[in-house]
């Protein structure tokens, strides 16, 4: 009997997939994080937006190590960046907190999905085996 292959990511499915992403409708932003350490991958539409970066003097937030920072908007502004980092390192913490509760409640279970509901925005995060995917979009009418 043959083995089945483990089907591989394929990188052009994935851009043409997160094109498709940034075009529904109240999308505001993308980001794709390192699954490995938290660094932004790449980013789509506007993070300061969504969550304006904070002044550096007042910030103690955690950053994830390592990596780049990419943008698919012409639009690679300090600001745009900095935000950027601060959402992907809160999303790496909330995401760290999430992961222990699920391996404490059962070590033989892992996070698939985490959703996050606030009355202005909706965030989506997705751990993938490679990167974590997350979006913000505008909340949907009750």
């Amino acid at each position: 009997m043959a083995e089945k292959a483990v089907p591989s990511i394929n990188t052009e499915s994935i851009e043409e997939a997160l094109h498709r992403l940034s075009k529904k409708p109240g999308v505001k932003a993308w980001l794709m994080l390192d699954q490995t350490n938290g660094a932004v991958l790449k980013t789509n539409g506007q993070i300061s937006a969504v969550r304006p970066a904070r002044p550096i003097n007042k910030t103690s937030l955690p950053s994830p190590t390592g990596g780049s920072f990419s943008t698919d908007v012409n639009v690679n502004t300090h600001n745009e960046t900095q935000a950027a980092q601060e959402l992907a390192s809160m999303v790496w913490s909330f995401l760290s907190t999430a992961g222990s509760l699920v391996d404490e409640i059962d070590s033989e279970d892992e996070l698939k999905l985490l959703r996050l509901r606030t009355k202005k925005q909706e965030i989506v995060i997705v751990p993938e085996a490679k990167y974590i995917l997350v979006v913000v979009h505008d909340t949907p009418p009750v």
